[in-house]
């Protein structure tokens, strides 16, 4: 007797991407490579939108998200955004209106008021809505909150991450968006750009955040009228532990970056692109967990573009393989990274808030 074996076929859930910058560079491939059916690429440009989607083999090109949403069909569907910070809300709440799933890019708002409006609408809508912190999956940071998580260090009590580098010391590479990041009103700049990330981090790993302190400065000579491009933050956490986060972007010279968390019985860093740990035992290197390695990073590329993209890239498809499982109702393994959820995204823009309200007010301690 001949047994067959027949597999299973798993419906390609259809998506469309709203942005043709950071949404065709990044969210497209990572969407494909974790199993979803890119349908179409909406953006405000007509001709540049149809350029981009020939060159990205997408389908459907448009300036209108509602022709996008029609061509998905009416499935489980999804849409993720990818747009400038100021023009977030609008397509979420038109996806989600139409019970569309939904991915938002960060920084998820101008602030917490329009973050909150587009949490209420998702869970109304019944949902699934994501917000981009793909940086949960990076392997060495996704290690250490797995390290704090488990106990290894005991109760953490301290946190810091400190980074300098030149990114806008000599001009704002191609990679990123000009037309909105060096400007204020649209959402630019490296609190929104970055800290949200590390805000994220932080609170993942210690919980809520009471209140933060904070500078905000401009030390790179650009001339006036630009948005910051450093900032100094103290967080203080529900459960008494402290984070420092630092970042200036306009540091001319050789980048560097230090993150550790300190615990009662130990402590864990990175160095040397490896994650360390010291406890009773002497400091060693700790190996990365099958479970959090990403796929490798695209070749690479001449195009300035794309410079960005090896990081981003591999641990984007992580986040877009936790979308397509949720949609499709699976099971989320628990030791994975947790989901970035939009109640996440606005818990970290509160924070965001009162970090700017601190620098605003000469590095008054804020509550959230």
């Amino acid at each position: 007797m001949v047994e067959t074996v027949v597999e299973a076929v798993v419906e390609r859930v259809p998506v469309a991407v709203v942005g043709t910058s950071f949404g065709g560079r990044v969210h497209v491939p990572a969407l494909r490579a974790a199993g979803f059916e890119v349908i179409a690429l909406v953006g405000r440009d007509p001709d540049r939108t149809a350029e981009r989607a020939r060159a990205l083999g997408v389908p459907v090109a448009t300036t209108e998200l509602d022709e996008a949403l029609a061509a998905l069909g009416d499935g489980p569907r999804a849409v993720t955004v990818s747009t400038p910070p100021d023009a977030h809300v609008e397509p979420v709440l038109a996806a989600v209106a139409a019970g569309a799933h939904v991915l938002c890019e960060k920084p998820f708002a101008l602030d917490s008021a329009d973050a909150a409006r587009m949490v209420s609408a998702a869970a109304d809508a019944g949902v699934v809505a994501l917000a981009g912190l793909e940086f949960r999956w990076t392997p060495v940071e996704a290690l250490i909150g797995r390290l704090v998580r488990t106990g290894a260090i005991g109760p953490p009590s301290l946190a810091t991450f400190v980074q300098h580098s030149s990114l806008v010391a000599h001009g704002l590479p191609p990679a990123f968006n000009g037309e909105w990041w060096l400007d204020a009103e649209r959402g630019g700049g490296i609190i929104n750009a970055s800290a949200f990330h590390y805000v994220d981090r932080f609170r993942t790993w210690f919980g809520d955040i009471e209140a933060v302190s904070a500078r905000v400065q401009e030390v790179a000579d650009r001339g006036a009228g630009h948005v910051e491009d450093t900032y100094t933050a103290l967080l203080h956490f529900a459960s008494g532990a402290v984070g420092l986060i630092q970042q200036c972007s306009g540091a001319p010279g050789t980048p560097g970056r230090t993150m550790r968390v300190v615990g009662s019985v130990g402590s864990a860093w990175l160095a040397d692109d490896a994650v360390w740990l010291a406890d009773a035992e002497p400091a060693r290197v700790v190996p990365t967990p099958a479970d959090h390695e990403v796929p490798p990073p695209p070749p690479p590329s001449d195009d300035p573009r794309e410079i960005f993209t090896p990081i981003e890239l591999p641990p984007y498809t992580r986040l877009a393989e936790r979308l397509l499982a949720l949609v499709r109702g699976e099971e989320v393994p628990p030791d994975a990274p947790a989901t970035p959820t939009f109640a996440d995204a606005l818990a970290v823009q509160h924070a965001i808030d009162a970090l700017r309200a601190s620098g605003a007010a000469g590095g008054t301690l804020v509550s959230l």
